[in-house]
């Protein structure tokens, strides 16, 4: 009822009143709006080379580079702490000492920062088979160079009602076809469909995943994430798609870098 109050009326905060109508307490918009604290482990994969990215990577990891004058990285963080998650793990690899200079142990963003450090690169899963210990409540998993609106909070309470082993964000992708299709069979002519549009589901790089998860997974051992679903899904382990609808873009491009920043301005 407060928080309807709050926002028929545009105000953020709402006094408390006794039976006289003296004033003894305050509701305030971002304590009610606060998310519950998490204390899921957030796992972000930040040990990329970021080659097609070049020249912008050759000195600087990906997750760095910035975006509305904060790293990439940054973001991620900064937008899960907004869910009340505040333990997160870094998997790092090329040029993972600037990241672990920049970040340190997260105090200046107020959040705890461990990391997970590659010898050779590992893939988009193969750095969870390095977690020690290993986590005891699902957790979420997110490639650093994804930069999205998604609800991690959400994605992580559908894997678990679920009951999923491991949970995908998906997008919907629209492609046009440039040109009329002619449908034929043999040589007959049978349709035409003009510039049709194809739809298909694509991995969004957001993931939730049981810590049982991990035992199809080597320390040391290279596993992307399809990979993984793969495996689990050879053994009859329960694995389903998060359908997301928020903003994203995938930072893979120098196109995709000044698409970031113009997002973000």
């Amino acid at each position: 009822m407060v928080v309807q109050l709050m926002v028929a009326n545009k105000i953020q905060q709402i006094p408390v009143v006794d039976e006289h109508r003296h004033v003894f307490g305050l509701h305030l918009w971002n304590e009610i709006t606060k998310p519950p604290a998490r204390q899921n482990l957030m796992v972000i994969m930040a040990g990329g080379m970021g080659t097609r990215l070049r020249p912008c990577t050759e000195n600087c990891p990906k997750p760095l580079l910035p975006v509305a004058g904060k790293p990439m990285l940054e973001h991620i963080i900064e937008r899960a702490k907004l869910e009340g998650f505040s333990h997160f793990v870094l998997a790092i690899h090329y040029l993972g000492n600037m990241i672990e200079d920049f970040f340190g142990s997260g105090d200046r963003l107020q959040v705890r920062i461990d990391y997970l450090r590659e010898q050779s690169p590992l893939g988009t899963a193969g750095a969870l088979g390095l977690l020690d210990p290993r986590p005891d409540a699902s957790f979420v998993v997110t490639n650093g160079d994804v930069m999205t609106d998604i609800r991690y909070g959400e994605l992580l309470d559908f894997h678990i009602r679920h009951g999923a082993s491991a949970t995908m964000a998906v997008r919907v992708h629209e492609w046009q076809h440039p040109f009329g299709v002619v449908q034929i069979d043999g040589v007959e002519i049978v349709g035409f469909e003009e510039k049709p549009i194809a739809r298909s589901h694509i991995n969004a790089g957001v993931y939730a995943l049981d810590p049982s998860a991990l035992g199809v997974l080597s320390a040391n051992g290279h596993c992307d994430m399809p990979t993984l679903f793969e495996r689990l899904q050879a053994k009859a382990k329960r694995t389903v798609a998060y359908p997301m609808h928020e903003p994203w873009l995938d930072v893979g491009r120098p196109d995709d870098l000044i698409t970031a920043n113009g997002r973000h301005a």
